[in-house]
C-alpha cells in the first residue's frame, strides 16, 4: 500500500504457546485450524518458552492458507528471575546470558519487537521494566487478573510505550481470549512496525470464557 490508501485493520493474538512449550497442549495444526475458522482473528504470534521450534512448524502449516499470518517469536525467561520478555519477529534465540537489556537489544538487532510480558503477575518484571529499552508492554494478558492488567495499562501509559494484548494460551480454550487491532497490512514487518509506532490497541474478546 502506498500513500494515503487506507488499509483494513487486522486482528492478532501476540502471545501463544504450542506443545513446544513444556506446559502447553496447543498443537501447531490446531492453532492454524483455529485461525482459519475464526471470523476475524487471522494473525497469531507463536511465542514458546525459550524455544523457536514451534514457530517453524506452525509457519510451515500456515503457508497453505493465504489469509492467515504467523509471526515468529519467543518468550524468553530472563536471567535472575527478572521476568519474561516476548520477542516478536525472530526465528532464532538471543545469545546468552538472557538479561532484559540483552534481549531488548537482540530484538532491535534483528528488526524485531521486545514486549514485557505480564509485568505485574507473580514473577513479572514490574517496575524494573523502566530500566530497559523495550518496545512495548503487554497490557492485556489472558492469564492475568484484571488488577494486574489494569496496572500494566497504567504503567505503559506512564512510560509512553505501546500496549499489546496476548492470550498467553497454553490450551485451545484459551486462544484469542484477548487480541490486538492492528493498523497494518498482512505482513510480519508491517505488523512489527505498527507495534513500534503504537498503531495497535488491546481488546478483550467478549465471547471468551476467561473475561
Amino acid at each position: 500500500m502506498h500513500g494515503d490508501v487506507s488499509i483494513e485493520p487486522i486482528y492478532a493474538d501476540f502471545h501463544i504457546h504450542t506443545v513446544y512449550s513444556p506446559d502447553s497442549l496447543v498443537q501447531p495444526k490446531t492453532l492454524v485450524d483455529m485461525l482459519v475458522a475464526h471470523s476475524f482473528i487471522k494473525v497469531a504470534a507463536v511465542t514458546d518458552h525459550d524455544s523457536i521450534r514451534g514457530c517453524r512448524a506452525t509457519i510451515e502449516l500456515a503457508s497453505a492458507y493465504p489469509d492467515i499470518l504467523i509471526i515468529p517469536g519467543v518468550e524468553i525467561s530472563t536471567a535472575q528471575g527478572y521476568g519474561d520478555v516476548v520477542v516478536l519477529g525472530t526465528e532464532e534465540l538471543p545469545p546468552k546470558p538472557w538479561t532484559p537489556e540483552g534481549v531488548a537489544d537482540f530484538a532491535k538487532s534483528v528488526g524485531g519487537v521486545s514486549i514485557v510480558a505480564h509485568p505485574f503477575r507473580e514473577y513479572g518484571m514490574g517496575e524494573r521494566a523502566r530500566n530497559y529499552k523495550v518496545d512495548a508492554i503487554e497490557v492485556l494478558n489472558g492469564g492475568s487478573s484484571k488488577q494486574a492488567n489494569d496496572q500494566a495499562k497504567e504503567f505503559a501509559k506512564s512510560l509512553g510505550l505501546p500496549g499489546t494484548a496476548g492470550s498467553d494460551a497454553h490450551q485451545v480454550s484459551e486462544l484469542f481470549s484477548v487480541y490486538n487491532k492492528v493498523e497494518a497490512a498482512m505482513d510480519v514487518d508491517a505488523v512489527l512496525k505498527a507495534i513500534r509506532k503504537g498503531s495497535v490497541s488491546a481488546q478483550i474478546n467478549r465471547g471468551s470464557i476467561h473475561f
